[in-house]
């Protein structure tokens, strides 16, 4: 459904009537076409003395044949020339003649809160020269791998710092994003970079993300990074599933797409358009796990749970089994396909599993007891798993979308459906290709050290973490 209130607000005579009258303003988005590069502009990059993510981070930049500007001091300098990189020189001092489409900040140098005024200093002289749709990322040292207390107290600052400026800059249509990269996990940090300075993250703004230890692959096909590889996507034959199925096949996998048998003529039209197989099979059922499990014999690399009901009502008038039946679908179903999958080692090396939670598991919601329980599980879930996915070389994430134009939110009341576009810093609701670009960056090759995190795609909603 077109969100007929950002039409008319950003046309000639409706965006002089609502900045007159103080209305929101959702700002035009970009998002990602295949074949255009990471980023369509200069990135700015800057460190801290001391940090220690300038090499990585040039290596990643050079590879992804960006435009650089810099400060250029130690130990940038080194680390620009050592990538190849042909810099220019920003001097903050200087006319504002420069614009800037990304700005990353390694703040892993900073050692106690005074020193949290470089960074400061940093985006005080940039950020009034960003151009619209800007990238922003801060680099940082997980607290808890922190040598002090005072370094582990300035390194959690910064998440108060990266969410209040992503609030600040939404209206531009920029984003504002927290990366603590773990100690010796420097390597891994170019999937997440990507994703994040890209379009693809068009609707990911105010997230931290935690990058641990992993080895990516040594060679990776940006442009086809699941060539070869198998993912089945469950409740895939419409909305949200069949943009996650659409977007893992165009990007090389052989998509396995599942949903309930009376969806069965969707599922197929979507799938032979995407080259791919599709399964006809109630999850909730007992069978269904063994079925699953069965198919994939010969290895899977990807399972996408997205499969999900919504059964509101309040809690008074809840009966037990509405309750029971939305739990089965949304949680303990997922808990069995996957403890099925891992019994039989079904996943490849490397493999992934990405799961659908929402903002109701985060915030929590009026009349969805049920829900937000299920969603809060696929969360836990996804915490209580990772460490020991990780011993067996696989990764488990979760996001967490907020409002998303799809039918459902389509047959939403008026109002409630032009709340939830404008509680956002961006002013407006998501695409469903919006939870497929982070499900994808989730499943990609290289997100080896991308684990246990979830990361909500919800235009940096108002409400929740």
């Amino acid at each position: 459904m077109s969100d007929r209130y950002a039409q008319l607000v950003n046309s000639p005579v409706g965006s002089v009537v609502a900045r007159r009258v103080g209305l929101p303003l959702p700002p035009t988005l970009e998002r990602h076409h295949p074949g255009e590069p990471v980023i369509r502009g200069r990135v700015l990059l800057d460190a801290a003395p001391g940090g220690r993510l300038a090499s990585a981070v040039a290596t990643t930049l050079a590879a992804a044949g960006a435009q650089v500007a810099s400060t250029m001091a130690e130990p940038l300098r080194a680390a620009v020339a050592d990538a190849g990189l042909d810099a220019s020189i920003f001097n903050p001092d200087a006319p504002g003649e420069q614009r800037f489409k990304g700005l990353i900040f390694d703040a892993t140098g900073i050692g106690d809160s005074t020193e949290l005024a470089l960074m400061h200093a940093f985006f005080h002289a940039s950020v009034g020269r960003i151009e619209r749709c800007a990238r922003l990322i801060v680099l940082a040292t997980p607290p808890s791998a922190c040598g002090s207390p005072r370094a582990a107290t300035a390194q959690r600052a910064i998440e108060g710092f990266t969410r209040s400026l992503g609030k600040e800059l939404g209206r531009r249509g920029a984003t504002v994003q927290l990366v603590y990269v773990a100690p010796g996990a420097e390597s891994g940090i170019s999937s997440t970079l990507r994703f994040l300075l890209s379009p693809r993250s068009a609707y990911v703004s105010g997230q931290v993300v935690h990058v641990g230890h992993g080895k990516p692959p040594a060679k990776i096909d940006w442009e086809k990074p699941f060539a070869g590889k198998i993912a089945l996507v469950t409740g895939a034959s419409r909305g949200i599933g069949a943009a996650i199925a659409t977007k893992l096949a165009d990007e090389g996998a052989h998509v396995v797409g599942l949903d309930v048998p009376a969806l069965g003529a969707e599922l197929s039209r979507l799938t032979t358009r995407l080259g791919g197989d599709a399964i006809e099979l109630d999850i909730t059922t007992a069978e269904a796990p063994g079925v699953i499990a069965g198919r994939f014999a010969d290895g899977l690399d990807v399972v996408v749970h997205n499969a999900g009901v919504t059964l509101d009502r309040t809690l008074a008038k809840m009966p037990a089994e509405r309750w029971s039946k939305l739990m089965e679908i949304n949680l303990s179903s997922i808990e069995r396909i996957d403890d099925a999958l891992l019994e039989a080692n079904a996943f490849r090396k490397n493999g992934r599993i990405v799961c659908v939670s929402s903002m109701s598991g985060i915030a929590g919601n009026a009349g969805q007891t049920n829900y937000a329980t299920s969603k809060a599980g696929v969360i836990g879930m996804v915490e209580a798993l990772a460490p020991s996915l990780a011993k067996q070389g696989l990764t488990i994430n979760a996001v967490a979308p907020g409002f998303i134009e799809t039918q459902m939110t389509a047959r939403m009341p008026i109002a409630i459906r032009e709340a939830g576009r404008r509680m956002s810093s961006l002013s407006q609701g998501g695409l469903p290709v919006d939870v497929a670009e982070a499900i994808a960056w989730f499943a990609h090759p290289a997100s080896t050290g991308v684990n246990g995190n979830v990361v909500r795609v919800c235009g940096q909603n108002l409400l929740g973490a």
